[in-house]
């Protein structure tokens, strides 16, 4: 609950990928890019308990109800889903060149998660 890990807002993907068409360059092209702070479960919470002005508090969903969840929310095949969230979990999915080689964007969690209420 206490572990960052990079998000990007819609917008700054946009935005991002703007810029890049309208450089000049040749070949593959390997852009990692994440949002101006990475962030937490605990953050998120915090956040839509700001934005709610009433208490959320993330919760841990046991690893080994995951399949039937994912199956249960319209999943036809949630292997790849955990994979990745293992991935994240046990560290060995990251950047490349780590934090501090990656595009940061602009929006803050708070603005998405203001966005995401407001519809």
């Amino acid at each position: 609950m206490d572990k960052p890990v990079p998000m990007i807002a819609t917008a700054d993907i946009g935005r991002v990928a703007s810029e890049l068409l309208q450089q000049t360059w040749s070949g593959r092209q390997i852009v990692e890019i994440e949002g101006p702070h990475r962030v937490t479960p605990n953050d998120i919470a915090k956040g839509f308990s700001k934005i709610l002005g009433r208490p959320v508090h993330a919760e841990v969903v046991p690893r080994e109800t995951w399949e039937a969840l994912f199956k249960a929310q319209g999943t036809a095949d949630p292997e790849p889903r955990i994979r990745m969230l293992d991935g994240f979990n046990e560290g060995w999915i990251e950047f490349e060149s780590g934090e501090s080689g990656s595009i940061k964007g602009e929006v803050e969690l708070e603005t998405v998660l203001k966005r995401l209420v407001e519809r």
